[in-house]
Order: C-alpha cells, then sequence, then structure tokens
C-alpha cells in the first residue's frame, strides 16, 4: 500500500539567501469507491486508513445504514490510484442504483457531484440530547489534538478529526489532505468499533461548512468543535440538526454558535460564549 507521506528535494529562499534540503509532503492520491461494480465517487485523497474512509463515506452519503450492509471490501492499489471495492447487501445495491452517478472530486470536496441545489443543502439528521460537557473539557479536547497528528508533524498540511470521551479522552483520530475525508475516516472508524457519538464531541482543525455539520449530524454526534470560524449555512444546518456548535477555538478560548446548553461554565459574551 501507498505510504501516506513522501520526501521531496527543495530549495529554499530565505533572508536573501538560498539553501537546498529536503521536506516531508503529504501523498495525495485518487481514491475511487465502487459498489457492485460500478464507480459513485472518485475523491482525492492520503492513503491511510481507506477502510474506515470506505465504510465512513458510505455511512455519510446514506447508502449503507450499518458497517454490515457492506458484504466485502477490497483495497485494489491501480497504477493510477486506490480502488476501494465494496459489494453491498441487495436492499442497498437496488437502491444506490437509482441515484447512482460518477463524480470527480478535488481535494477536501465535500458534496462533488451533487446534481441539485435540494440534495446540496439537505437537511441534516436531527441528533439526540445527548451529554453535556464543560468548557474546561471542550479546552482540554482541543489541546490534546496536536500531538496526535502524526502526519501533521511531519508535513504540516493535514486536516484532523477526531472523537473525544469523557474519562477516556480522544479515542479516534484519522488525518488527510481533505477535511471532509477526514471526517468520514472518523466515522468509519467509530461505527467498525461501536463506538456511540452520541457520548463525545467530534473535533475538527479545520472551518466548518455545511457538509461537515451533515456528516456529524449522521453520525450522531451532538457536539462539534472546530478551530476555524463556521459558514453561515453551517450555523442553520446546526440549530436546525440540535447540535452544538463551537468554533474558533483557541489557546485562550471558544465561541458557541449554536445549541449553547450543552456546555458549562461558559460567560455569553456579546453574542459568543468565552471559556471562563
Amino acid at each position: 500500500m501507498r505510504e501516506p507521506v513522501r520526501t521531496v528535494d527543495r530549495q529554499v529562499w530565505r533572508d536573501g539567501g538560498l539553501s537546498t534540503g529536503m521536506r516531508i509532503i503529504p501523498e495525495e492520491t485518487a481514491i475511487a469507491l465502487t459498489y457492485n461494480g460500478g464507480t459513485y465517487a472518485v475523491m482525492m485523497g492520503t492513503p491511510q486508513n481507506l477502510a474506515d474512509f470506505a465504510v465512513g463515506f458510505s455511512l455519510s452519503e446514506g447508502i449503507v445504514q450499518s458497517p454490515d450492509d457492506i458484504r466485502s471490501l477490497d483495497i485494489i492499489d491501480l497504477d493510477d490510484g486506490i480502488e476501494l471495492r465494496m459489494w453491498l447487501a441487495q436492499a442497498n445495491a437496488d437502491r444506490l442504483n437509482e441515484r447512482r452517478r460518477h463524480i470527480a472530486g478535488p481535494t477536501g470536496c465535500g458534496i462533488c457531484g451533487i446534481d441539485s441545489i435540494a440534495e446540496a443543502v439537505r437537511p441534516a439528521a436531527i441528533v439526540a440530547e445527548g451529554r453535556s460537557f464543560s468548557s474546561r473539557e471542550v479546552m482540554a479536547a482541543m489541546q490534546s489534538i496536536p500531538p496526535l497528528q502524526t502526519i501533521n508533524i511531519e508535513t504540516r498540511a493535514v486536516h484532523a478529526a477526531a472523537f473525544w470521551m469523557p474519562g477516556r479522552g480522544i479515542v479516534a483520530l484519522r488525518e488527510d489532505v481533505g477535511r471532509h475525508n477526514a471526517l468520514d475516516k472518523l466515522a468509519g472508524a467509530l461505527a467498525q468499533d461501536k463506538t456511540s457519538a452520541g457520548e463525545g464531541m467530534v473535533l475538527l482543525t479545520s472551518r466548518v461548512s455545511v457538509e461537515m455539520v451533515q456528516k456529524t449530524a449522521a453520525m450522531g454526534a451532538p457536539v462539534m468543535v472546530a478551530v476555524s470560524a463556521p459558514t453561515a449555512l453551517a450555523v442553520r444546518m446546526a440549530e436546525a440538526a440540535g447540535i452544538t456548535l463551537a468554533a474558533i477555538a483557541r489557546a485562550d478560548g471558544f465561541e458557541i454558535f449554536t445549541h449553547p446548553g450543552r456546555i458549562t461554565s461558559a460567560a455569553v459574551i456579546q453574542g459568543a460564549v468565552h471559556v471562563a
């Protein structure tokens, strides 16, 4: 299987001088997801944790309802990419045939190939109430991500999606050059481990766009926290889905945009919530 990083030669022009050396950079590979012999999507991503990606993508797209609906999964390394070859139970295959599409997604593309506006902004699943978290737990969870980002430590060029649970810390973390891919990989890992997403928080090292909310809602996670700001549509989607959306998480605090009741011990200041 392909390595997730590569070492390349490079020249550096800095402070008026030129030097040469090596740099580790992330690999980017075309990954085809095929079901019962037909291609559904081709995404650009990091060639790591591909079984998680296959399962998570299938769940977030609504192709399957459970990992058990995927009867077999083969990871095929081709000359120009990787094929995630899946065979589905017949009921899932019949449903998929009604909506099959052939799409090519650039890096980070989350809803590439959607053929209608209504489908692109489809309502997210409504999440259950779940549990609450303290502002200290949110801060501790976000601060625990960087040491676990093994690819990003080497390259400084990939996103991470992680899942944090009280008393256990981060139980799963996945990285990818595409933020949506990282979240799909996380969803696949949790589903295969039968981890209840309602008992923890989804943590993101990226901005929050609407499809990130849709994927988090499909997982059933009640809280998502990100280092960057959300889009306005993402905020509206999180509000409608019942998700607590916190973002702009920094060393000194964070801001809550929707359903603040799940995060305690915080003070509301001018519409944003900052850690007390």
